[in-house]
């Protein structure tokens, strides 16, 4: 079964944190096609502007038109943190009722209703000895707490480090700290939205 995937970056993740993200992951998984996107330039960290700004001159419009003449058995459509907004995006505009789509939420904007409705919507946060990730949900109900799943991390309770574990699995205190520009850094891409085990590249 062939698969793809289009990957959003979180707020101010430039196109040297994707190309990290995409090394490793094509590493870790050669026979899947990965696309990475940064997040547009100008963009707050707010989910309109993240998307305004994505579509400047049909951006938005032409990933859509990509993912419905991409003929992977499924395709999943990741987005982190404020990524997340132009992944629900991009999810919504898809109008091909054939196609296999799986919208995973890394840490951040939570899908609309009638996304989280498909069973194949992944919600995911994440905690370190306790400590929860900054957009996990706190007390999630219906159709949020059936969809949420949860990362187990490790040497990772500031709240940096933490966010960024469900995309770089080598992200700790040390390495990451308080520095939200040192997200990718050392970069192995956190694939668990796979459902498989993670193999070192």
């Amino acid at each position: 079964m062939s698969e793809a995937v289009f990957y959003f970056g979180g707020y101010r993740a430039n196109q040297q944190d994707i190309d990290a993200w995409l090394r490793s992951a094509r590493l870790q998984r050669p026979a899947i096609k990965f696309r990475g996107f940064p997040y547009p330039t100008g963009a707050s960290s707010a989910g309109d502007s993240a998307v305004k700004a994505f579509g400047r001159d049909g951006k938005l419009d032409s990933v859509i038109d990509d993912i419905q003449k991409n003929d992977a058995d499924t395709i999943y459509i990741v987005g982190h943190s404020s990524g997340c907004a132009i992944s629900n995006a991009v999810d919504a505009g898809i109008d091909d009722p054939d196609k296999n789509t799986v919208l995973v939420a890394l840490d951040g904007f939570t899908p609309s209703n009638a996304q989280l409705k498909r069973p194949s919507t992944q919600v995911w946060g994440a905690k370190c000895n306790g400590v929860p990730s900054r957009n996990l949900p706190s007390n999630p109900t219906g159709l949020l707490k059936d969809r949420l799943r949860v990362f187990i991390a490790t040497n990772c309770t500031k709240m940096w480090p933490l966010h960024f574990s469900l995309v770089n699995a080598n992200a700790s205190n040390d390495l990451i700290g308080d520095d939200i520009t040192k997200g990718y850094a050392n970069c192995r891409a956190n694939l668990l939205f796979l459902g498989r085990s993670m193999e070192l590249p």
